[in-house]
């Protein structure tokens, strides 16, 4: 079973891998941290969200290497002031760290803090909670002094003045939530990081609190959802025996394959069908080339589809593509409409309907496609009542409520308005770490050093506001003013010059990852507010370049979002 890694550490250390705050949290906090993302353009939901934050009071820090229009003007087109014009500046303070520089940020912050704790001794932190939740406290504040002040704010790229403003705004409040994306996950250190933001929050006792927590941002709306419906490469051996005693059948035991474990499993003859459900594998993939080659050598592609994408140009030596229906699509089984479940960041189960016509009376939802394909196969040899679950999506939650805890009653709180919230030990204040006695440890973690050559430069990959996922809607970036392109990079203005380019040039991309060179070939040149030797391309354009080998430490998440490039003229 191939499944996207999270990237989240926060299994490791509090015993789930989902957020700790609730809706009525992020509306009710004093300071919210936005990292590692761009809310307008990955979630523009969330800049509703933060503008309902920022009314009721709440301050909000911004921690990006790319000045984001979104959370300097947010125009929201749903209220009477933004529909005539009127903006909002989301961000009360803008920390344009370096690409990766995310560590050393948080660092300086809790340097800060722990400076202004000995001058204040018990009104910084949050001792009774670090005394009864934490573990590892007192070797947590050593291992923080090896680097200055100084030292931290020039890893970050961020000035000390500004880092400064950051933990005043911090010390004296504990309703302090932290949100990330895949900015900070997708890095060689990614776990680590979110490591480093689950320490801030620990000094601070900012877990397990009204308006306190952490809130990791998916990459859409339902890859929590899949993970807690046991969709998952590795599930542990509990899951495992209550499907047993559920279903009645030994399910597998060895492991699955994560997404580049199966790039490369292909790669290496050990995989002979690839079977996808949604998504475009080859668009979101990293190491284009690579995964292509790896396709190609499958006896058999098949792709459960809503629309025609680049992963049906390139398949094995059979390939199906099956259409079916999409979640906007009317679902009627029989006289009745069914309606589908999913999970959103703040382990909310919701409801989902669709109310458009499909485009052919033909079409087949992605339950009814895997029933009837059950049937055909194994139908004869198994316990299983595929003909129950293909007519009634309800009878397909009830057995879910079997098997996932805090899924009992399924059927009946999906249908209250809201859904309703999976249970969540550290929003109580509980933690499952058992190697700790149900505290929290504090974890050490090192910054990353990263030496560039004099031609080199660092590259992450973004999305365009007009963009969901692999499908992008227009060739149009309104937050970031590019019209009618994607295949761009954003560069410093003085990198431009000092590399004796200029603005509008057409360039070719090379990465040389373990001395292999990836080429992503005619990219304009496009001066931008980014720190310099950074740059900013547009994904997936750019995934050609991202080296299967290249992952986070633990989660095995490719490393999207820190690339090593060099650049050169294009030569046509």
């Amino acid at each position: 079973m191939c499944h996207e890694s999270s990237g989240s550490a926060l299994g490791d250390t509090i015993g789930i891998g989902k957020g700790t705050v609730t809706l009525n949290d992020f509306y009710n906090t004093d300071v919210i941290i936005i990292m590692g993302q761009n809310p307008g353009t990955n979630h523009p939901r969330m800049l509703t969200a933060l503008e309902k934050a920022k009314n009721n009071g709440s301050k909000i820090i911004a921690i990006n290497p790319l000045h984001e229009a979104g959370l300097m003007g947010f125009k929201n087109p749903q209220t009477v002031k933004g529909f005539i014009g009127f903006t909002t500046q989301l961000a009360d303070l803008y920390l344009q760290v370096k690409i990766n520089g995310d560590m050393a940020l948080l660092k300086a912050i809790e340097r800060m803090l722990y400076e202004a704790e000995l001058e204040n001794p018990g009104e910084v932190f949050d001792h009774e909670f670090i005394k009864n939740s934490t573990v590892g406290y007192t070797q947590f504040l050593h291992h923080l002094q090896q680097h200055s002040i100084e030292e931290l704010a020039t890893a970050a790229g961020v000035p000390v003045r500004q880092i400064k403003e950051a933990a005043d705004m911090l010390k004296n409040k504990k309703r302090i939530i932290v949100c990330w994306a895949m900015g900070i996950t997708q890095h060689k250190n990614g776990v680590a990081t979110i490591h480093e933001i689950l320490n801030l929050v620990l000094l601070k006792g900012s877990i397990g609190k009204p308006g306190a927590g952490l809130c990791p941002v998916r990459g859409h709306s339902n890859v929590q959802g899949n993970r807690t419906m046991l969709i998952f490469d590795k599930p542990t051996p509990k899951q495992l025996d209550k499907l047993k005693e559920v279903f009645d059948f030994e399910p597998p035991r060895d492991h699955g394959f994560d997404v580049v474990e199966t790039i490369k499993a292909m790669n290496e003859d050990k995989l002979k069908v690839f079977f996808s459900m949604g998504g475009n594998f080859l668009s979101a993939t990293p190491d284009t080339t690579y995964t292509a080659k790896g396709m190609r050598k499958m006896k058999l592609t098949v792709n459960v589809s809503t629309k025609l994408n680049r992963s049906h140009l390139v398949h094995g030596e059979e390939s199906i593509i099956l259409p079916t229906l999409s979640r906007s699509d009317k679902d009627m089984i029989g006289d009745e409409a069914q309606f589908i479940t999913c999970e959103n960041s703040m382990g909310v189960i919701q409801s989902s309907k669709g109310i458009l016509s499909p485009i052919s009376d033909d079409l087949l939802s992605e339950n009814q496609i895997i029933c009837r394909l059950a049937k055909a196969t194994i139908g004869h040899r198994t316990v299983i009542d595929w003909d129950k679950y293909e007519k009634s999506y309800d009878a397909v939650r009830d057995d879910i409520a079997k098997v996932i805890p805090g899924c009992d009653d399924y059927n009946k709180k999906v249908r209250q308005p809201g859904g309703f919230y999976l249970p969540n030990a550290p929003r109580d204040g509980k933690f499952k770490s058992k190697d700790f006695g149900g505290k929290v440890p504090f974890t050490l973690t090192d910054i990353p050093e990263h030496k560039l050559a004099d031609d080199e430069y660092m590259m992450t990959s973004i999305r365009s506001h007009d963009q969901f996922n692999t499908t992008i809607y227009g060739l149009d970036d309104r937050y970031r003013g590019i019209h009618n392109e994607r295949r761009v990079i954003f560069m410093n203005q003085k990198d431009i010059q000092r590399a004796g380019f200029t603005a509008g040039e057409k360039v070719d991309l090379f990465n040389y990852h373990n001395g292999k060179e990836r080429i992503a070939r005619l990219f304009v040149i496009v001066p931008y507010d980014i720190p310099e030797r950074n740059t900013a391309t547009y994904y997936p354009e750019t995934n050609v370049l991202v080296p299967i080998d290249s992952v986070a430490e633990k989660s095995n998440t490719p490393t999207s979002k820190l690339i090593f490039i060099k650049i050169k003229k294009h030569i046509p």
